[in-house]
């Protein structure tokens, strides 16, 4: 399909710098199959959901994944996406071109990395000097990574800190909140537990690669960035017993989406899984198991627009990011949610 059938007119004012508070206080745009709409906030969600429903969520967490270092006297930036050793990561490098292979760049703290063979996309892999974890490294030398569209606007500060992990984070991997989980509370999830909603996570480390403009002209050409993620066998099987028993999968986050549908055999029974996945969704494409989904807002012509057009059509999710976009609505990470219902 043509990419530019994807885009759309986003004003710059539309861009959330910061979240609200409380989180569950966000708006949030419910859109039903057939392109129904209504606004709604986000802790209205146990009265939007039924008994028996399961959303799931993706409990990675972000790691301070933005470093800024000197090679000689040259300026270099880089931003770690996705892990590759035990002391390696690829990494996408500002001011590439006064990097080569074998240059040590010195990040500050006692942290310095050699740079490897440069990669197709552009980056190069990373390798760390010492023996302590790079975990801890980047806990001395790094800095939350938030996307470019915020990071562009304003500095990185301490409330970023705590505002960009989700409650759910445990697993230390990722360079990029999923962003839908922003939304909840301990309070939140209660009253979903008070309707008998279920929850369960799963670990998919979101790479920076989620920020990538897509370059192709045509959906065909686009290469994905592949991230790491795992669903474990116990948690596949109450995934299914849940979708047995008549209940609805929400994915919370494009992310649990993509896991859930690596995962998924045809027969629509999750299986458990440890792989790296690249799965690019566009409209025509069938799921397996996920029923609805709670997002953000996405970027024009990004591969994200693309799946929230393949889970509700490409017509329906225009009209419903105009009207978001005409009412006001928060856009990206620290933005707005939608719920997207594609039965109904």
């Amino acid at each position: 399909m043509r990419v530019d059938l994807f885009d759309f007119e986003l004003p710059q004012e539309r861009i959330a710098l910061r979240p609200v508070s409380p989180r569950d206080a966000a708006r949030m745009l419910v859109v039903r199959g057939g392109g129904a709409m209504e606004d709604r906030i986000v802790s209205d969600l146990p009265g939007l959901l039924r008994a028996g429903d399961m959303l799931v969520f993706n409990d990675t967490r972000v790691i301070p994944a933005q470093l800024e270092g000197l090679r000689g006297e040259a300026r270099i930036g880089a931003t770690l996406h996705k892990r590759e050793g035990l002391r390696s990561w690829r990494a996408f490098i500002r001011n590439a071109k006064r990097l080569k292979d074998g240059d040590r760049i010195d990040f500050g703290a006692n942290v310095s990395a050699i740079a490897g063979e440069r990669g197709e996309d552009g980056g190069f892999l990373l390798t760390f000097d010492g023996e302590e974890p790079v975990e801890v490294l980047l806990e001395r030398a790094g800095r939350m990574p938030l996307p470019p569209y915020i990071a562009g606007k304003r500095d990185t500060d301490e409330r970023d800190l705590s505002d960009y992990q989700t409650m759910f984070a445990k697993e230390k991997g990722a360079v990029a909140a999923p962003t839908a989980a922003l939304h909840f509370t301990p309070e939140l999830l209660a009253a979903l537990d008070a309707k008998s909603v279920l929850h369960e996570t799963l670990t998919l480390h979101v790479g920076a690669g989620t920020f990538l403009p897509v370059k192709a002209d045509d959906t065909d050409d686009h290469r994905m960035h592949s991230e790491w993620g795992r669903i474990d066998g116990a948690t596949a099987e109450r995934i299914n017993a849940a979708r047995a028993a008549g209940g609805r999968i929400i994915a919370v986050g494009t992310t649990s989406l993509r896991l859930l549908e690596s995962a998924a055999g045809e027969d629509g029974l999750v299986r458990p899984f440890a792989d790296d996945t690249a799965i690019f969704i566009t409209p025509g494409y069938r799921f397996r198991v996920v029923d609805g989904l709670m997002t953000n807002f996405h970027l024009p012509k990004s591969t994200l627009f693309m799946l929230v057009s393949a889970l509700m059509g490409r017509e329906v999710m225009q009209a419903a990011y105009a009207h978001a976009i005409a009412d006001g609505y928060r856009f990206y990470s620290y933005g707005d949610a939608s719920l997207l219902l594609p039965e109904g």
